[in-house]
């Protein structure tokens, strides 16, 4: 059994009232630049930029530090199309009925349909997979705890970095994704949650104006005050 070794803290960012407010202020309003995007343009984007937002992401707190998510990164252009095609047609489905009117009303402000040109137009695509469990080194089964909300830390963390990377991305949902665990190679405890297209916005990217109306403040926090 694993014992408990404390560290020292081995970074400290001890950041005075003035700095601390400054440096929120301005990553607040540099996230409020962030666009999820479907059009892209043709700009390459360097393998090690891509590899370093993942390793950023990699970064993210998890259930007993478990770390239980894989990311598999694709440029090719052939396994794209792949993705791309296999994800329309369980996207028309979904379209043709499969969601439900009440899900499909939901999403006619958004612009959203069957037709998935991202998926092969971004110069990369990431699959975001969650390790339902683990595999120890003999072989055994290992549960792994809080898998959901540590991989959506992670994927966080990635969306946030390719934006400061400078590039747009669109997360991607296809139902059922499970074509995907094949495509990617895979096992059987990772089940894949998530496509997110990345790359530089084409010049002439459009964004769905309801898609900028986010929800003031007031409704989505609440303080509660040391009054004395």
């Amino acid at each position: 059994m694993a014992e408990y070794h404390p560290l020292p803290l081995p970074h400290r960012r001890d950041l005075s009232d003035e700095e601390a407010l400054f440096q929120s202020e301005a990553f607040l309003n540099e996230m409020r630049q962030r666009h999820s995007v479907r059009d892209y343009s043709e700009r390459a984007i360097s393998e090690q930029v891509i590899a370093n937002c993942i390793a950023a992401a990699g970064t993210a707190p998890s259930g007993a530090n478990q770390q239980p998510w894989h990311f598999v990164a694709i440029s090719d252009p052939a396994m794209k199309a792949s993705v791309r095609k296999a994800a329309e047609q369980e996207e028309e489905k979904f379209y043709d009925g499969g969601a439900g009117e009440e899900w499909l009303t939901a999403l006619e402000p958004i612009g959203t349909g069957a037709h998935k040109p991202h998926l092969s137009d971004a110069p990369w695509l990431i699959v975001v997979f969650a390790q339902r469990w683990g595999v120890a080194p003999d072989g055994t089964k290992r549960k792994h705890y809080y898998v959901p909300e540590s991989v959506g830390l992670a994927t966080g963390m990635l969306i946030t970095a390719l934006h400061k990377a400078g590039l747009v991305c669109l997360t991607h949902t296809p139902n059922p994704m499970k074509f995907l665990t094949g495509m990617c190679d895979r096992p059987d405890n990772e089940k894949p949650v998530m496509i997110l297209a990345a790359g530089h916005a084409a010049d002439d990217a459009m964004v769905p104006a309801a898609a900028k109306v986010k929800k003031p403040l007031d409704e989505i926090a609440s303080f509660f005050r040391d009054e004395s």
